[in-house]
């Protein structure tokens, strides 16, 4: 092969290289191509040696071996240690994709949160609805568990604050098996995901439509108002991740299934770390703060709305700087 074809050939993907390394050097994040930039770097070094041996210009030898030392040394550079990458990845990784999965997401929100409103207000409007989904049992028990005269909301309302830790436990165990149910069902061509986020959608609002009619809005309100911003948050993002597998299985496009959802796998990665750690400040959140009846339903309300307008916040703002840097 001349040189020409060659370079015409080869000329586009080292451009991209190049771009690469220049994220790179400045401190900023692949992302979802740190994959496709260890593979690029493979095939560079390939291309070298076949410029060398085939005795190619030296001003073409001389950038491929530059090119090829920059990406050397950024592919086996020293990395950040494990404090900062997280820092780095809570304050502008998990937002930004946030924001670049905001078609996934918006699915998931409409499944999740019409189901729960259209289910809430249907069990309003017509009470033994609820019976379609719960067993009389786990009616008494919802009822309860938001008594207005309990001492603590929630399960095991009764348990005292000493207790608030096991609560925590189970709040963490709780929540990341619903998610994981959610972003696994994915893999069924996303019928799995549609499925729960349908269900929990369902089921959380007939509870709320029960709750609310029976006159026991105050305690349930107040009680998930605060840790509902991350929890019910969590719970759509899973479902955007699961519809992100499913959709690279449905729709793999040139690619064939396999690669298809490696890559998106890779791609939504982020969503459910983020997912995790939505799970776990709402697990703190719901046992030593929701649970608590000391205070107001006033001052829990402001603070649930605080907290949803701080996390909406978050997820339109964060990483900007970054991302225009």
């Amino acid at each position: 092969m001349k040189q020409a074809q060659f370079e015409a050939l080869h000329r586009a993907e080292w451009q991209a290289l190049e771009g690469q390394l220049q994220l790179m050097e400045q401190g900023k994040s692949l992302g979802t191509q740190a994959g496709e930039f260890a593979a690029a770097y493979r095939r560079l070094c390939q291309q070298l040696a076949l410029a060398e041996s085939r005795a190619y210009a030296t001003s073409l030898v001389e950038r491929l071996q530059l090119l090829n030392l920059r990406a050397h040394q950024q592919l086996y550079r020293p990395r950040q240690s494990f404090g900062p990458r997280l820092l780095g990845f809570l304050l502008a990784g998990f937002p930004q994709q946030v924001r670049s999965a905001w078609r996934s997401i918006l699915l998931a929100s409409l499944l999740f949160y019409g189901s729960l409103l259209g289910m809430g207000l249907l069990v309003y409007l017509f009470p033994d609805l609820i019976y379609s989904l719960l067993s009389p049992q786990q009616v008494a028990k919802m009822e309860l568990m938001y008594d207005p005269d309990a001492s603590r909301l929630g399960p095991l309302g009764e348990r005292g604050s000493s207790g608030d830790w096991l609560m925590f436990g189970y709040y963490i165990m709780n929540n990341i098996g619903i998610a994981f149910q959610t972003f696994a069902g994915g893999l069924l061509l996303g019928v799995g995901s549609l499925f729960f986020l349908l269900f929990n959608g369902l089921n959380i609002g007939a509870i709320a439509g029960h709750l609310l009619r029976i006159g026991y809005d105050e305690t349930f309100l107040s009680f998930v108002v605060g840790h509902g911003a991350f929890e019910l948050t969590a719970i759509t993002f899973a479902g955007a991740a699961g519809l992100q597998l499913g959709g690279a299985l449905l729709m793999p496009g040139a690619r064939s299934r396999r690669a298809a959802l490696r890559a998106a796998a890779q791609g939504c990665i982020g969503l459910v770390c983020g997912v995790i750690v939505l799970l776990l400040i709402a697990a703190f959140v719901e046992a030593y703060w929701s649970s608590v009846t000391q205070f107001s339903t006033g001052v829990k309300y402001a603070v649930g709305a605080a907290l949803w307008l701080l996390l909406g916040l978050y997820f339109l703002l964060g990483g900007r700087r970054h991302q225009a840097g």
